[in-house]
C-alpha cells in the first residue's frame, strides 16, 4: 500500500513539474541566460531578437559624455534606421519634471505640500471622493487614492487626447482608498497637479519647466507636446499586431532625445537642477530620482548609476501589453548596465 502511495506522489509530482514547465516564461529564460556580450553595441544589436523594431541607448558618463548606441529602425516602414537624435514619447519618466516643477514652486512659496486638492480646484469637490483632504503631497506621492484614468476599460484602444476628457473618467467615482492610507500609481494625480500649476502660475505649466528646469540646463531639444517638434524627427512607436505607426498621437507627453534626458537625469541625481539643498531636501522627500515610462508604442527607462557615475538611458519603440515585451526592455536595460560596470 505504502509503494503504491509513493509511486502515485511521484506520478502526482512528475505532473506538477511539466505544468509547471509549461507555464514558464521561456522568452525571458533564454533572453536572461545568454552570455554578455562583449561590448554594449553587441547587446543593443540583439533589439530585434527581444521583439522591438528599434532601439536607441545613451550612456551619460562623468561630465555629460554621452555614447549612442542604435539597433534598428526609427522607422521600419521606410526602413529607416534607428537615429540617436530622434525625438521619443517618454511618457511617464514626465512626471520627474512635474516633482521638480512643484518643488521650485513650493519653495518659492506659491504652492504649499499641506494644502488640498479642494484648494486649488474648488470645482472638483465633489466630483472627486475625499478632495478636502487629499493633499498636493498626496498627489505627487501617489497616495491619493484617486482612480488612474488609464486603468478605465479598453482606455488605449481610444486614448482621449485632452485633459478635460481625460479626467471626465474618473469625475464621481469613488476612491480606491481613503487618501494617505495606501498607495496607488494614478497618471490622475500628475493630470491634476499639471492643472493646478497652470492655475497658479497664470500660464501653461510647461512654459514653467522650461524657464527654470530646462533654459538653465541648457536642454533645446525637450518638448510638451508632439504639436511642438517637426513629425519627422520623432521615433516611429508600434504596438504589436498593429500596423499603424503611432508616432503621430497626441497623448500629452513630453518629447524628448536621449541626450537631454540623460542630461536632465544627471542634474537631478547630483542636485544641479536645484537652487540650494532646501529645494532638494523638500524634492526627496515626495519623489524619486529615475523613472520608467510606458504607453502604445514606447517604452523608456532612465536611471542613473551611482557606483559607476553613470545615466543609462533606454528607448525602445515596439510595445505589447500582453506577454513579456516589458521584461524583455528589462532585461536589455540590465546586461547594458552590467557591460558598462564591467568596463569601468
Amino acid at each position: 500500500m505504502k509503494s503504491k502511495l509513493k509511486l502515485v506522489i511521484r506520478i502526482l509530482l512528475f505532473l506538477g513539474t511539466v505544468i509547471s514547465l509549461y507555464f514558464v516564461p521561456w522568452p525571458i529564460v533564454f533572453a536572461w541566460i545568454k552570455p554578455l556580450p562583449n561590448n554594449i553595441q553587441e547587446q543593443v544589436d540583439k533589439a530585434a531578437d527581444y521583439g522591438f523594431d528599434g532601439i536607441v541607448v545613451c550612456v551619460n558618463k562623468t561630465g555629460n559624455k554621452c555614447e549612442f548606441y542604435t539597433s534598428g529602425y526609427k522607422n521600419r516602414e521606410n526602413k529607416i534606421p534607428a537615429d540617436p537624435n530622434s525625438f521619443f514619447k517618454i511618457a511617464s519618466v514626465g512626471k520627474l519634471y512635474d516633482a521638480v516643477a512643484v518643488t521650485k514652486l513650493v519653495r518659492d512659496g506659491k504652492l504649499s505640500l499641506d494644502k488640498t486638492l479642494s484648494d486649488y480646484l474648488p470645482e472638483l469637490k465633489g466630483r472627486i471622493e475625499y478632495a478636502d483632504k487629499i493633499t498636493l503631497r498626496m498627489l505627487v506621492m501617489h497616495r491619493s487614492g484617486i482612480p488612474n484614468f488609464t486603468d478605465t476599460y479598453m482606455y488605449w484602444a481610444a486614448p482621449k487626447e485632452t485633459e478635460d476628457e481625460q479626467l471626465a473618467l474618473i469625475l464621481d467615482k469613488p476612491a480606491n482608498f481613503k487618501p494617505g492610507e495606501d498607495y496607488e500609481y494614478s497618471n490622475t494625480n500628475y493630470l491634476l497637479l499639471g492643472r493646478i500649476m497652470t492655475r497658479v502660475l497664470g500660464y501653461d505649466k510647461f512654459q514653467y519647466i522650461q524657464n527654470e528646469i530646462l533654459n538653465p540646463l541648457n536642454l533645446k531639444h525637450t518638448f510638451g507636446s508632439i504639436h511642438d517638434v517637426n513629425i519627422d524627427d520623432v521615433m516611429s512607436g508600434y504596438y504589436v499586431g498593429y500596423d499603424v505607426d503611432l508616432k503621430t498621437d497626441n497623448i500629452g507627453s513630453i518629447l524628448a532625445t536621449a541626450e537631454d534626458l540623460s542630461i536632465f537625469i544627471r542634474a537631478l541625481n547630483d542636485g544641479s537642477v536645484f537652487r540650494d539643498k532646501k529645494e532638494q531636501d523638500i524634492y526627496t522627500s515626495i519623489y524619486k530620482y529615475e523613472h520608467t515610462g510606458l504607453i502604445p508604442g514606447y517604452q523608456t527607462i532612465a536611471k542613473y548609476h551611482k557606483d559607476i557615475d553613470a545615466v543609462v538611458i533606454q528607448f525602445t519603440n515596439t510595445v505589447n501589453f500582453e506577454g513579456y515585451n516589458w521584461n524583455m526592455s528589462e532585461i536589455m536595460y540590465n546586461k547594458i548596465v552590467k557591460i558598462v560596470r564591467k568596463k569601468n
